[in-house]
Formats: C-alpha cells, structure tokens, sequence
C-alpha cells in the first residue's frame, strides 16, 4: 500500500547505482525511504551469482509502470562468455520487494532462482532506457548482445531470438508480449542503445498507438506498441556471407524501408587524413580490410571494416518527437569501425584476460582488447577507425549529424552536421575552430512548443538551441564538462527551464565533471 499524501516518502525518487542497487529516497528530504528494501535500498545482484566488482552497474534509469520498478544493468562488455546474467527485474515500486524476474533461457522462473543456481549467465542484458506504457500495461525493453558480443556458435534459442531486439513484457508478469528483432544473430555489437519513442502514428484508418525504435545501423522503425506489428515496410536483404563462422551468418538482415540514417557503402575515396601520407595510409588499410558494406561477418586473419560502427546512426540518447508538426528529430554517428577478431593464444599473449583475472592488463576503448573468455577469439576494435599517431580518424568527416524526419512520409526535410572541431585536433591538441565538420555524438535532444530544440552531445562541450524550421542553430554555451545526456525542459510559475547534465564521457574523449546546470527563458 502506498504511503498516505503528507507521509514520509509519499513522493520519492528512485535510482540505479553502478554498484547495482536500487535505492528509494524522500523526494522533499532526500533521507532513505525506510519501507523499501532494506534501509531504502534493494541490491538488483542478488540470484547472479559470482559478481566481479565492476562487472554489473546500474547505468540508465529505471522505469516505473503500473507501480512496478522494471531496471535492467549494464554488464562490463567483451570480458567473458559466462559473465553475470542480463536478467530483467521488476520490484514493488513501495516496498522493493521483487514482483518477477525475466531470465530470457528459463521461462518457468518467475523469481530469483533456488539455492545453489543463479540466472542464467552470459545472457543479453539491457543498458539503456526501457519505455513504459502505463495504458497498456507493457514496459518496451531495448536489448543488447550475448556476453561475447563477436562470435555467436554457442547461443541458446531464447539469446538468438531476444537478442539485439525491442521486447514488450507485460509489467503484471514480466513474460514477453512480444518482440521485434533487428538484427539477427549479431556479432557487430549492434545493440539497441536508444529507447523507444511513444507516439501517436496516423493512418488512414485513424490513429494508432506507436513507437519510434532507432538502431545503430540507422534504421528507424515504426511499430504498433500494443503488439510489435510494423506499421512501415521492413524488409529482409541478403548480406554477406563468410567470416570465421560463416554456418552461423544469416543470408538476410531486417532493413528499414520508413528511413535510415545510415549513408552509401565506404568507399576507397571517403579515406581521409590532414596530409596526403594520411590518406595514402588510410588507403592502403581500406583495401588490406574485409568489407562488402554492411554486415560483413567478422574475420581474424585481416581487419574488417564494420560500417557503421557500433556508434554509428542512433545510439545514447534516442530520437526526439515534434507532434505538433510531425517530425521525428535525430541525431545521428557516422563512423566505421576497424575490427579483427584475435585468436585465444595471442590475445594471452598480449594479456587479453577477463577483469578480475590477475594475469590482465588494462584495456582500451570498448572492444580495444576484450577478451571475451570462453570463445574461441578476443576482438580488437579499433572504434572510428583512428589513424596513429595522430589520432585522426579515417572517414572523411562529418562523423555525426543532426536531422529532421517527417513521420507521415518517412522524407527528410533538413540535415546538418552536428558539432565543431573546437575541442578536436591531431594527437588529441584542441583546435578552436569553430567550424561544423559534425563530430561523434551521444546524449538526444528535446524539443518545444516554441519550436527550438536543445541537445549537447557532441565533443565540441557546447549546448545549443536549435530553430526546428531551419536547422540553424541560434543560440549556444560553452559547457564545464562534456554535454553527453538527454536535457530536459519544464515550466514553473509561467517561467521556463533547462536543464543539463554534464559528466563527460570516457570513450568521446569528453572532460569529466558532475555538473548540474540550469538555464532560464529571460522574465517577461
């Protein structure tokens, strides 16, 4: 039962921590909420199993429908094929206590396991934002990979079929309604990092109850949210074939026929660099590399190019909607990763061992030297395919983009690069050129009735105002800390405000901080 209006914690705020806890606090005092949990928090680890520090961590908010507190977890990426489990958990919104658990291999558990198991280990886990429809009754998750995010021959049935896909749970049961798939058995990394977006879509016959679900590849599809239907065309195209497990690679993989933010295939032309030695090397690399465009299957014997890369089209952050006018407004990356998948003895050799092993070294960027234990290959990711030692990367700019979509046709009616060089340059020295050449960008936008749209994002630390009709941007400020977060907008006493986030980010390169800022429309 819900505590009585006036009580203590009658309002409150809950939150994930990256120790993987849910913890419930007074929203007027801020004290823990002692009828939750134990001491006003619940440890979400609990029926996992062995949990290496670090290993799981609470990165998104958790989303409440129907008085039930659904949160997945971030699981430290490419370390080993039996890491902690993905396991969705829902908890009594009041008292912490667990309604059900979702262990996507053992459909008959409804709660933690007995004693002496765990859930299922290795399995796809959710790191990003959930959606929530409290009508229906349905919380939309955005599904990530199996543990060993590269090599796919030992997946159960449920990981092929929950993987990399939106899956509906009905919130009373936590069992799935139903889900979407985007990509089928993938080894690209490509897990949904956007959540999905509600709308209202128009159809001749009326107005149906949707939602907007962006990919890294680009494409975003547009689904009926009361029983995953497409409600544009998708269809299914043949990709290449081969790799090092070429009986496990699908002939064909779901493309959006509604829009994509992706771009034409790379090219031998699109390599690029600050002098013609650049250019020449980026070259020669483009044609030693694996690439038939878009889902060329990993390989280990040369790199391969992965295009997108696993930052590519919409990652963190997801697409903003106008419903006034209609337009869907996504940021987007542009940028290909320059991959090899590195068999076991030399990945030892390079001391390539999962965290909490003694014997590992510390690695780089996602996928910069994963391990993935328990897999015949570690992966070797170079992310935006950077040139050394300069740091420059190989694509020819720009590496990320601002564009707005009309819901109705699914045609573009403006795009621009998004992000200076301001704080970009060779061998990481800011340049403090103020010009557009779109950098990498994470974190979304917000847009209002006023027709302006907020977004931070990208590297160059700036936030801007944008003028939804033109593309333009028309006001901006430079930020203490890397702008990489969704703002937020609200109204108090006829005033409006925004508000930003701003911590950085480690893998854009962006300065740390823990920096609340809000700004105010001028009083009138």
């Amino acid at each position: 039962m819900a505590p009585a209006v006036g009580a203590a914690c009658a309002a409150r705020i809950i939150e994930g921590t990256l120790d993987g806890r849910l913890v419930a606090v007074d929203a007027r005092t801020g004290r823990p909420c002692a009828d939750f949990g134990t001491n006003g928090s619940v440890d979400i680890k609990a029926g996992m199993g062995e949990v290496i520090p670090g290993m799981v961590s609470i990165t998104s908010a958790p989303t409440i429908v129907r008085g039930v507190v659904v949160t997945g977890h971030q699981v430290l990426d490419g370390q080993s094929n039996s890491a902690p489990s993905g396991v969705i958990q829902g908890f009594d919104a009041v008292t912490g206590e667990l309604r059900w658990a979702w262990d996507m291999t053992r459909p008959d558990l409804t709660g933690r396991p007995g004693e002496g198991e765990t859930f299922t280990r290795g399995t796809p886990n959710m790191w990003t934002t959930a959606s929530g429809d409290e009508q229906l009754g349905l919380v939309y998750l955005p599904m990530g990979n199996s543990a060993a995010d590269y090599y796919s021959a030992d997946r159960s049935e449920a990981e092929n079929r929950y993987a990399t896909a939106l899956v509906a749970l009905d919130v009373t049961t936590g069992r799935p309604a139903w889900s979407f798939q985007t990509v089928h058995k993938d080894v690209w990394d490509y897990d949904l990092g956007s959540q999905a977006t509600l709308i209202d879509y128009p159809t001749a016959a009326g107005s149906v109850p949707a939602l907007i679900l962006p990919s890294k590849q680009g494409d975003l599809y547009i689904l009926d949210r009361r029983t995953g239907r497409a409600l544009t065309p998708v269809e299914e195209r043949r990709v290449p074939q081969g790799g090092v497990e070429p009986q496990e690679r699908t002939a064909t993989q779901p493309f959006s026929r509604f829009h994509t933010l992706a771009k034409r295939d790379l090219t031998e032309r699109d390599m690029w660099g600050m002098s013609p030695i650049d250019q020449m090397i980026c070259r020669i690399g483009f044609r030693q590399a694996a690439y038939d465009g878009i889902y060329t299957p990993p390989t280990s014997d040369r790199r391969w190019i992965q295009y997108p890369g696993y930052n590519g089209g919409s990652d963190w952050g997801g697409v903003a909607v106008d419903p006034q006018r209609g337009w869907i407004i996504a940021n987007y990356n542009d940028m290909p990763n320059y991959n090899r998948l590195v068999p076991r003895e030399e990945a030892n050799e390079k001391g390539w061992f999962p965290r909490g092993d003694p014997r590992a070294k510390s690695g780089g960027a996602e996928g910069a030297g994963d391990p993935q234990a328990g897999v015949p290959y570690a992966i070797d990711v170079n992310a935006g395919w950077r040139m050394k030692p300069t740091g420059m990367l190989c694509k020819q700019p720009p590496y990320g983009g601002i564009r707005a979509i009309d819901i109705r046709t699914g045609r573009t009616v403006w795009d621009r690069p998004l992000g200076t060089a301001r704080k970009n340059g060779p061998f990481g020295i800011p340049s403090m050129l103020p010009i557009d050449i779109g950098t990498p960008n994470n974190g979304g936008s917000v847009v209002t009735a006023g027709g302006l749209i907020f977004i931070a994002a990208a590297t160059d630390d700036l936030i801007r105002a944008i003028d939804i009709e033109t593309g333009e941007t028309v006001w901006s400020e430079v930020l203490p800390a890397g702008g990489q977060a969704g703002p937020m907008v609200y109204e108090q006493d006829g005033r409006q405000y925004l508000v930003l986030m701003a911590g950085g980010h480690h893998f854009m390169e962006t300065p740390p901080g823990d920096h609340v800022i809000a700004w105010a429309l001028p009083e009138r």
